[in-house]
């Protein structure tokens, strides 16, 4: 009878848990979706065909394992949206010197720096993400459907943060080249004579002869802003993931201690590529100047509130249009 319930249940749609200690009680544990055994009155049979076992036979235990195991699932999802983000605006600079054929925007050391650098301890740290508020209120999620990784998140990450980050740097290069006579108009279709070692009178904007080395050094400058601006949008980034649904204020960030020391660390580490003396040679990173840092801050602030808000419509009109296609 109890297999047939199950089936019945799995028919209408339902996530079905089914608890058991006897033999006859296999083939349901089986087939439900969770099947749930006794450890200390359960027998051997039943125990092997269960999902999970209560050692204290208590069914109090089963809504902790449920909320952990939720935990598990949303600080994945928060680990794996975070990392996806800051991937278009390390192909985008790529693209652009080959599509507009300005100087390169990016380095690939840079880009090694924050793949294997400033975005390791930020993202490993979401794994430590206290469970939001109205975990256990969720309706169970579609195992057909809710993916650890979907459309709606890489539509997110793509779509939507990636290009606000991808902004943040191609500013802050403009600004760079700008202040040191280059003008974006003047920067598209340049590159073959910026790259040629053999030309030292390439003219800027106002008339200015620069030499190889010079352009060279200018170039590295941009890389390392560029650099410094994906980490300063990535601290917005690594905030708005702490929840998917709820309120960052409801949320807080003392909660999750390895997360700010995350912050801490990649804001150190950019420093310390950027200022680091000796690195200019070894790395080709060049020392900023302190108003660089400024420019990608207002893309920071942009992140920050476009997701708060994305999160407040999710909460005031559930099941809505917004929540169909961000809500990942």
């Amino acid at each position: 009878q109890k297999l047939i319930i199950v089936e019945g249940c799995q028919r209408s749609g339902a996530i079905v848990a089914v608890t058991g200690d006897g033999v006859n009680d296999s083939p349901a544990l089986k087939k439900a979706d969770i099947g749930i055994a006794m450890g200390i009155a359960g027998s051997d049979v039943t125990k092997q065909a269960a999902d999970m076992i209560l050692l204290d036979d208590n069914f109090a235990s089963i809504v902790t394992g449920i909320e952990e195991g939720r935990l598990i699932f949303d600080n994945l999802k928060k680990s794996i949206a975070y990392t996806l983000r800051s991937n278009i605006p390390e192909i985008t600079p790529f693209l652009s010197y080959i599509v507009l054929n300005i100087p390169l925007p990016l380095g690939t050391i840079t880009i090694l720096f924050i793949d294997l650098g400033t975005d390791m301890w930020p993202a490993i740290s979401l794994a430590y993400e206290p469970s939001e508020a109205d975990i256990m209120k969720r309706m169970p999620r579609d195992p057909k459907k809710d993916k650890l990784v979907n459309s709606r998140m890489i539509s997110l990450a793509y779509g939507q943060i990636g290009p606000m980050q991808a902004f943040a740097g191609f500013f802050v290069y403009f600004v760079i080249m700008g202040e040191n006579g280059f003008l974006p108009g003047d920067l598209i279709n340049i590159r073959s004579d910026w790259e040629d070692r053999f030309n030292n009178s390439v003219v800027d904007s106002y008339g200015q002869e620069w030499t190889y080395d010079q352009r060279m050094m200018l170039q590295y400058t941009c890389h390392t802003a560029f650099f410094t601006s994906i980490i300063t949008t990535q601290w917005a980034d690594l905030i708005v993931c702490k929840t998917r649904r709820n309120c960052l204020f409801k949320q807080g960030m003392l909660g999750n201690k390895v997360l700010c020391a995350g912050l801490i660390f990649e804001t150190l580490l950019a420093m310390f590529l950027s200022y680091c003396p000796g690195l200019s040679v070894a790395l080709r990173t060049y020392p900023l100047h302190f108003s660089w840092w400024f420019p990608a801050l207002p893309f920071s602030l942009l992140i920050f509130v476009y997701d708060e808000i994305r999160r407040l419509i999710i909460r005031k009109y559930p099941g809505g249009w917004v929540y169909q296609e961000t809500y990942f």
